[in-house]
């Protein structure tokens, strides 16, 4: 299956997007761990959040969602045995929170995943929770999925090199107040995606959870402490934003998201300074926050605080006068794809002039030409490049049913800038 984008010469949209799959991750760990009913309001409900969700349920949480509302009633950090293996199908950030979640149970948890998923590492994580008192092991030994968690974590220190996901982090902080001893974490290498640790903190505070930190080099986790069951309301997904305002970038149109500005603590926001550097304008306000475009030009940019956006950026700097270099995301090489790969690849289709190097991209802008475009089952490789659709004639997107991992209603979405023209 393939879906062609047909172009757009100008887009003049005002939009209100579906909550963050970061935050909804969190939020419903979170709410699962608490003792009481929480409600979680705009949490966005995708193949990956939902994986999360029941594998929470398979831990003793009862989840209801009613559309993007849901119920989640705690264990009290206290997960119930699994009678079955927890299945997370391609999501790397379930597999490696809820893999650190069932070191809070008793006997043992099996998780697993898709091939791909059974390739991406998290060897980092397990001995992090080892050295914490749990007892966790990659089955084939190379520290990948599957895994298999006996239950039971005492606390201490651990430490992490944070350069190959923050995700690691994230996971032992959000154990961390439940453990008896409490969690001190030291990361001795850079840490990627900060922003990410930021949010995982926000919702944290958010649900009665204190913590000390100095920078992102030391982090301390009193233990002993309790989620407290609330009502949360969830921010527009700034990564899903993202697509839209590149749209705006490349037709010279306009594009406001309506639930979101810049005070989210979603990295991923940031992307519209990126967009401003290139030659965008930015109209912050209390109705949203809007994008407007202009004569794009080449930048040099580090982006290992958001690396998610690279492949959009990547697109966007193939319509851009000059060349563009990316830095700083060696670790995109572990995704759904290994994107480094998979842009270059994609790019060189469209006629772009673009070197893959070890840790991004060097692109030269031009005029590229559609192309038929392989997603390698990688959402956010399909939602980029749909974007380059608008500009030019002959794009098409082969396997777009792959957005539903982070946001189902994508297509539905870009039509909306359609019909506002």
């Amino acid at each position: 299956m393939s879906k062609e984008i047909v172009p757009l010469e100008y887009i003049d949209a005002i939009l209100t997007l579906p909550g963050s799959k970061s935050y909804t991750h969190r939020a419903l760990i979170a709410a699962a761990l608490a003792d009481g009913e929480s409600l979680l309001k705009n949490a966005l409900k995708a193949e990956d959040t939902e994986l999360t969700a029941q594998a929470l349920g398979k831990l003793g949480a009862v989840i209801h969602w009613q559309d993007s509302t849901v119920s989640v009633q705690g264990t009290a950090g206290q997960p119930a045995p699994a009678g079955e293996p927890l299945h997370l199908g391609n999501s790397g950030t379930s597999m490696r929170f809820l893999t650190a979640v069932a070191t809070l149970g008793q006997g043992e948890y099996h998780l697993t995943g898709t091939p791909r998923l059974c390739q991406r590492p998290m060897g980092e994580l397990l001995t992090a929770l080892n050295q914490l008192g749990s007892k966790v092991d990659s089955v084939r030994g190379n520290g990948c999925p599957p895994v298999i968690v006996r239950g039971g974590i005492a606390g201490g220190r651990a430490r992490l090199s944070g350069e190959v996901s923050s995700q690691y982090l994230s996971a032992l902080l959000l154990i961390a107040p439940l453990t008896p001893l409490g969690v001190e974490i030291e990361v001795t290498g850079e840490l990627v995606s900060r922003p990410y640790v930021d949010l995982t903190l926000d919702v944290q505070a958010a649900f009665g959870i204190s913590h000390y930190r100095r920078g992102y080099r030391y982090f301390q986790v009193p233990g002993g402490q309790k989620y407290q069951n609330r009502v949360y309301e969830i921010d527009a997904d700034a990564s899903s934003a993202s697509y839209f305002w590149a749209a705006a970038a490349l037709t010279g149109g306009r594009v406001t998201v309506t639930n979101l500005n810049m005070e989210t603590s979603q990295g991923d926001v940031d992307f519209v300074s990126v967009l401003a550097r290139m030659g965008c304008r930015l109209h912050p306000s209390p109705a949203g926050l809007t994008v407007e475009g202009g004569p794009l030009r080449g930048i040099q940019i580090d982006m290992s605080s958001m690396p998610d956006m690279v492949p959009t950026l990547a697109v966007v700097a193939a319509f851009a006068q000059g060349e563009t270099l990316i830095t700083g995301v060696r670790h995109l090489r572990h995704k759904e794809s290994d994107r480094l790969a998979a842009v270059a690849a994609e790019l060189a289709k469209m006629g772009v002039q673009v070197q893959e190097m070890e840790d991004g991209l060097k692109i030269t802008g031009g005029s590229p030409h559609g192309a038929v475009i392989e997603t390698y089952n990688d959402h956010r490789i399909a939602m980029s490049f749909a974007v380059a659709g608008l500009k030019i004639p002959g794009v098409v997107i082969k396997d777009p049913e792959c957005v539903s991992k982070s946001f189902p209603e994508f297509w539905e979405f870009l039509e909306q800038l359609r019909s506002r023209v």
